[in-house]
């Protein structure tokens, strides 16, 4: 039997030129699509952020063209964003042996618009060590009458009787001083959680029983929210959060840290900067009587 050629047909697929355009069309609007968007974010947070960029990049015609008038300036464009929305809110700030020698005559304003009404000074460490600049820090901010206020820094593994007889030892507020300040920022690498709080617990009852002031409790908003908040719902916070899209605190905080990048004139380097949540009558309100 003759073999036969069997020749095969080899059948080739072409696209469409129709629907290789659409895809490419598509990918195409898609593209513009993500820009236009991105251009929109952009803007948006631009024209959020005017007021704030002006100031910093001295657009404001009023003082900041003139360079002098800038020396005194906030850096961070979120400062100013939460400042200018503060309304009668009192503003403050805090410091400790870091700030060194403070010209206390200087510190009154923050760019001569947000005037400086109080101020917390640390006090003592742990259960042995005192803040180099408490009592002349101390001493000159009622000199330059500022509302004053006292804190003590926390160690977790440290005895908290201890600590609390150092900050009783150390602080004597007079009238018209703020009630004292636990600050807690660290957890313990020995103990439980549980221990933690009995011994902060411990801290607060002796202070307060001195003092005859509940105490205020310092400390981050995720610290707060994770260990304090619902056991020590019965005291009042001052909490620290420097996340750039929060510009307004909660109700339920009575300071608010919303910096720890201010300049301040008299005052070399960074500088904490504080919010209470009233007005400087109503700060009175909580002092020592």
């Amino acid at each position: 039997m003759a073999k036969q050629n069997h020749r095969r047909r080899v059948i080739t697929t072409r696209k469409s030129p129709k629907k290789s355009s659409t895809k490419t069309l598509k990918k195409k609007l898609v593209q513009i699509a993500i820009v236009v968007f991105s251009i929109l974010i952009f803007f948006g947070i631009v024209y959020h952020y005017r007021n704030g960029l002006a100031y910093y990049f001295s657009f404001k015609t009023d003082k900041l063209l003139d360079k002098a008038a800038r020396e005194k300036h906030i850096s961070d464009v979120r400062n100013y964003q939460v400042l200018e929305k503060k309304g009668n809110k009192a503003t403050g700030f805090d410091v400790s042996e870091y700030q060194e020698d403070i010209e206390w005559k200087e510190v009154k304003t923050l760019d001569d618009d947000y005037e400086l009404s109080f101020v917390f000074i640390r006090a003592t460490v742990g259960k042995d060590r005192l803040d180099k600049k408490f009592n002349e820090n101390w001493r000159k901010a009622k000199e330059n009458h500022f509302i004053r206020g006292a804190y003590h820094y926390y160690r977790p593994d440290e005895n908290s009787l201890e600590q609390a007889e150092l900050f009783i030892k150390t602080v004597q507020l007079q009238k018209g001083d703020l009630p004292p300040v636990l600050d807690i920022e660290r957890l313990s690498e020995n103990q439980s959680m549980e221990r933690l709080k009995i011994g902060l617990k411990r801290w607060l009852t002796m202070v307060e029983a001195h003092y005859k002031m509940k105490p205020i409790i310092y400390t981050g908003e995720r610290y707060y929210d994770d260990f304090l908040k619902k056991e020590f719902s019965d005291y009042l916070f001052w909490i620290a959060n420097y996340n750039f899209y929060r510009e307004k605190m909660d109700e339920d905080w009575l300071f608010w840290q919303f910096t720890e990048k201010a300049s301040i004139s008299g005052i070399k380097g960074n500088v904490d900067v504080n919010i209470f949540n009233g007005d400087v009558e109503q700060l009175r309100f909580i002092t020592k009587e």
